[in-house]
């Protein structure tokens, strides 16, 4: 590798970095917006299921932290400085085409972690401030 190439574990790095934001949308918001449609017996049948939803409901901050942590070295590696594709047309094409998708993956990955922070940690005191 010659520096200018997109080394193949910045888009390993953006993929697990998605399934790690998956986890908080899995872990809290998913439940939250169960329970809060009134499907509460849905919310009893996955954690019967998936006993490992309570473990990561019980270490949210270490999941939410992980995530976040992920979330800011994907980031790094995609719009760090100097950053650039091979001269070669064919080669900087495909390296053009993975940028633009691990871009992609990585601002859903934000996404995800917002929806699934705003449910852990916003909504109920949110919730709470507006009924009072």
């Amino acid at each position: 590798m010659n520096g200018q190439e997109v080394p193949v574990s910045d888009t390993r790095v953006t993929w697990l970095t998605l399934f790690t934001t998956l986890g908080t949308l899995v872990c809290c918001a998913l439940p939250i917006a169960l329970v809060t449609l009134g499907l509460g017996a849905a919310v009893v049948s996955l954690t019967s299921s998936f006993p490992f939803l309570i473990t990561l409901s019980q270490h949210k901050t270490w999941v939410f932290a992980f995530s976040g942590a992920m979330l800011l070295l994907s980031g790094w590696l995609l719009y760090r400085p100097n950053r650039s594709c091979p001269a070669d047309p064919e080669l900087g094409a495909l390296c053009e085409k993975s940028h633009k998708w691990n871009r992609r993956v990585y601002w859903t990955s934000v996404v995800i972690w917002g929806a699934g922070f705003f449910a852990a940690y916003l909504a109920l005191p949110l919730r709470i401030w507006l009924d009072s």
